[in-house]
């Protein structure tokens, strides 16, 4: 299965009233089709897992959804309208089917990115977390699952982690004992 099939950006469904995600997924399509087909993959995969970590804590803020689209803008170099609309999609899937998703999403991330492009996502990832402020626990160690499951080392996610000591909660949890 293709990730743009698995987050329902694959063929175009017929319509369909048992189907909430229909037009959503309509849009979507709709606005990544003049894309290629593997940057589109690529792009679908890249926001399901920043999402992933945004809905790490079970509450994605408004500037966690606000970094997710300013980093698909930059990193995607999609328009700031698609940027949204991945984002609304990633989180979507991501809230209905994270657990039996993640592993799947992020093994097909493994498969076609460079070991650059999954240092780029491991700092993507701290700078959602980064975005309400602090870095939780809870996202600090999805953060660490997820440069497992992609193929990094930990030395490499602590290098990346480094970056972001200062938004670290737990760290500063310490700090201020």
């Amino acid at each position: 299965m293709s990730i743009l099939t698995f987050l329902g950006l694959g063929s175009r469904p017929e319509p369909s009233p048992a189907s909430a995600q229909t037009d959503a997924v309509r849009q979507i399509v709709d606005a990544l089709d003049h894309i290629e087909e593997e940057r589109a993959q690529f792009i679908a995969a890249f926001g399901y897992i920043l999402s992933r970590v945004a809905n790490a804590d079970h509450e994605v803020t408004p500037e966690e959804i606000e970094t997710m689209e300013r980093i698909l803008v930059a990193e995607g170099q999609l328009s700031p309208e698609q940027a949204a609309m991945v984002v609304k999609m990633a989180r979507m899937r991501n809230e209905l089917f994270g657990g039996t998703d993640n592993f799947l999403v992020t093994r097909e991330f493994r498969r076609m990115a460079t070991y650059e492009q999954k240092i780029a996502l491991l700092d993507c990832l701290f700078a959602v977390s980064a975005a309400s402020e602090d870095i939780s626990m809870a996202e600090n160690s999805q953060i660490r699952q997820i440069a497992s499951e992609i193929g990094l080392e930990h030395g490499d996610f602590i290098r990346v982690r480094l970056g972001w000591k200062d938004r670290l909660s737990v760290l500063k949890k310490k700090s201020g004992a």
